[in-house]
């Protein structure tokens, strides 16, 4: 069954309903409105709650065999209506449509990769009389927050781990992208019982009541540091679990040993897809003083050919910043670069557009005290860096309040790894950067996050640790 991407409502308890108020997003390639959404109240906040504490009796004491054919059934429907939903995607989020259909491939790969992983159970002690079982156990209702620059990835990445570990939940979209986490709350009603899993639409205030609601065990949140901190100190007025995936700043140390000319494309790559809204793009690039100008005059003339525009368009590799709240942010950034005295290498100045359209930007050697250093712009803005001394490098490296990710590239592995060693962030690579696997747990470091989430360790932090004691001979 194909999915109608025209109309939007919540999915509670497998049903479609909508709400008294509604809203709606805006396409940022050009800032026309997309259809109305539901603006959940805290009414349909208690149902959906109500509903899946109901589901949670039943659904926990599934079988895994039980809960992966759902899964596989799930996403077989995705895949089914790939297209709808990255044009869909596209409409909402504004990255290109390669870009987008990329996205929801990957959502096939995250379902049939986390629902193949298996929690252990650990026998700690047999006796005659007695034995000790370590297990992990379902929480009981999830919540999951999306956010704008991923929203299908994301959310498959919270519902899978979820699901797959007996637990049932909550999904909120990002108010500025509904859409596709609507549409996917459609789709998982046709394999999972109701109330298993459940979609909410609304504004600003739904996250709140999702992280203080009693009824609530778990809180998976991605965004911002800022966000995460409120996120935290709301989910402790009802001591829940919660995983946080934050903002980063993440670093990456070019070596002069490196081909240039074969690393420039990935590393034009990395720091500028999705136009830069990614939280582990390359954000601060240090480039040996050596081979500097060099590698900043390639990078140049390779991103000068970056195509900007709206996602719909062949050949658009940067489409526009998501809203206009990130947007602004970034016209503070350009500020900040001109105040400073700073020069751009390429780009420097956001031009008037029909859309949230942002040039790539290169500045050029920055001091390190710097905003565009210091901060994370979340938009096609990045200081590409001098450096001589390796100790001096990695003390640079990690003088950031963020630790999501980092990199190291040098054709001397041990060199690079002996480098790699010193970075603090959730996620190092050595001559790549921003690799993930649904098999492979993913989390930041310092300001970055806490917990983690795919890979076993992350279906983990979905589960109770319990230890089964049995007496053989009571």
């Amino acid at each position: 069954m194909s999915l109608d991407t025209t109309t939007f409502r919540n999915v509670i308890n497998n049903e479609l309903t909508t709400t008294a108020e509604t809203r709606h997003g805006i396409n940022p390639a050009n800032r026309q409105p997309n259809p109305e959404v539901p603006v959940s109240t805290a009414a349909d906040l208690d149902r959906a709650v109500d509903c899946a504490r109901d589901a949670f009796t039943k659904w926990s004491r599934t079988s895994v065999e039980e809960r992966r054919a759902a899964i596989r059934g799930f996403a077989g429907a995705i895949q089914a209506n790939q297209a709808a939903l990255a044009a869909l995607l596209t409409q909402e989020q504004g990255k290109p449509l390669d870009q987008a259909n990329v996205e929801v491939a990957m959502t096939l790969k995250w379902c049939e990769g986390l629902s193949s992983l298996e929690l252990p159970q650990t026998v700690l002690e047999e006796t005659e009389n007695r034995k000790a079982i370590h297990r992990y156990v379902p929480l009981g209702v999830c919540g999951g927050i999306v956010p704008w620059n991923f929203p299908v990835l994301l959310a498959v990445g919270k519902i899978i781990p979820a699901v797959y570990t007996g637990n049932v939940i909550i999904v909120k979209p990002s108010p500025f992208t509904p859409y596709c986490d609507l549409k996917l709350g459609e789709l998982a009603a046709r394999f999972f019982p109701p109330g298993v899993v459940q979609v909410l639409s609304g504004g600003d205030d739904l996250g709140p009541m999702l992280t203080e609601h009693p009824g609530v065990d778990k809180i998976s949140f991605t965004g911002s540091s800022l966000t995460g901190k409120r996120v935290m100190a709301s989910c402790a007025k009802t001591l829940k679990r919660v995983t946080l995936e934050l903002g980063g700043n993440d670093p990456a140390i070019i070596c002069d040993d490196v081909d240039i000319e074969a690393i420039i494309p990935k590393i034009a790559t990395l720091c500028f897809l999705n136009a830069s809204q990614i939280c582990m793009m390359v954000k601060r690039l240090y480039v040996h003083e050596n081979i500097y100008d060099t590698f900043r005059d390639q990078l140049v003339a390779f991103v000068r050919n970056f195509k900007v525009g709206n996602g719909t368009e062949p050949g658009v590799f940067i489409g526009p910043i998501q809203n206009s709240m990130q947007f602004d942010k970034a016209k503070e950034m350009f500020k900040s670069v001109a105040a400073d005295g700073l020069k751009a290498a390429v780009g420097g100045a956001i031009t008037d557009s029909d859309g949230y359209f942002v040039q790539p930007t290169i500045i050029d050697n920055p001091p390190d005290s710097a905003r565009i250093v210091r901060e994370e712009p979340f938009a096609p803005i990045m200081p590409i860096l001098k450096w001589s001394d390796e100790e001096d490098v990695l003390r640079r490296a990690n003088d950031s309040e963020s630790g999501l990710g980092a990199s190291v590239w040098s054709r001397d592995l041990e060199k690079a790894q002996r480098m790699a060693d010193r970075l603090q962030a959730g996620s190092v690579w050595v001559n790549t950067h921003f690799e993930l696997e649904p098999g492979m747990p993913f989390g930041g470091h310092k300001t970055s996050g806490i917990g983690t989430e795919w890979g076993v360790s992350g279906l983990m932090q979905h589960c109770n640790s319990q230890t089964l004691w049995i007496k053989k001979n009571p």
